[in-house]
């Protein structure tokens, strides 16, 4: 049996990084990503150590068009992907907006998952039965409600609010892909991976310990290797077990109102 090919975006550092490393120990192909070239040639060689060497894309979330690029570089190079594990993810302590006017956690968070998610459907169709990863955080449990006035630019800005919903989004992205996607062959899951020891972590909360990024990779990679999920689709997971995610995320209206919006803003349709 041929190994997966798997895609780990966010992968030159923290949990990704520790995703990429333990999947290429078990035998799958990986593609990383990252927005450093230097950060990322340094985890090649760490991979290589596995086996072979891993191929590097580079692009930076914020910028749609980079991530176009990318998704055009990958579908070029490949004729299948049976994994895509969206890992990136930032954390910003100021208010930043994208050149599309769209702040920048949003962005990063939720549009840079949703739009590389569906540049790489033809791909992920070729490989079924194929799985989409997202790596979004119990942090999604602190929205109760969503002011839609705010989004997406977000004038009023709070740092630890912006990231609550771009990862509440996020899961709301999974219950939706699902049932678009039913039939296809191609899975979605999304999970918290711990209070984990990152960068993100270190910026939002200086002194709150946290789990090594090796145990916060441990359900991306269980998600993304184990038969125990093979064709399970729409799922949050926590330690590699299903668990209820918040009420809100199940709202229709609400997951539907997100996904428009991202559409929107990516120019997808």
């Amino acid at each position: 049996m041929a190994s997966p090919i798997i895609l780990v975006t966010g992968s030159t550092d923290g949990i990704g990084r520790a995703t990429a490393i333990e999947l290429a120990s078990r035998g799958a192909g990986v593609i990383l990503h990252g927005r450093d070239r230097e950060k990322g040639r340094k985890v090649q060689r760490e991979l290589q150590a596995t086996g072979e060497k891993p191929d590097l894309f580079i692009a930076d979330y914020a910028d749609q068009e980079q991530i176009r690029q990318m998704a055009g570089e990958i579908s070029a190079g490949y004729t299948r992907l049976d994994v895509l594990i969206n890992n990136a993810g930032t954390f910003e302590k100021a208010r930043r907006v994208t050149r599309d006017r769209v702040e920048m956690t949003l962005a990063v968070n939720y549009l840079g998952p949703f739009l590389l998610t569906h540049l790489l459907l033809p791909l992920l169709r070729k490989s079924t039965p194929s799985r989409v990863v997202t790596v979004a955080s119990s942090a999604h449990e602190d929205v109760t409600a969503i002011d839609w006035d705010n989004l997406p630019g977000e004038p009023r800005y709070d740092p630890w609010e912006a990231y609550c919903i771009s990862k509440f989004a996020d899961i709301t992205f999974t219950y939706q892909l699902t049932g678009r996607l039913e039939g296809s062959g191609v899975t979605a899951a999304c999970l918290h991976p711990g209070v984990v020891n990152t960068r993100i972590l270190r910026t939002a909360f200086p002194i709150m310990a946290g789990i090594t990024p090796e145990e916060g990779a441990r359900t991306p990679v269980f998600l993304a290797m184990s038969p125990n999920v093979a064709g399970v689709s729409g799922s949050y997971y926590d330690t590699c077990r299903p668990v209820p995610s918040t009420l809100l995320t199940h709202d229709r209206l609400v997951q539907q109102r997100l996904w428009k919006m991202a559409e929107d803003l990516t120019g997808l349709r």
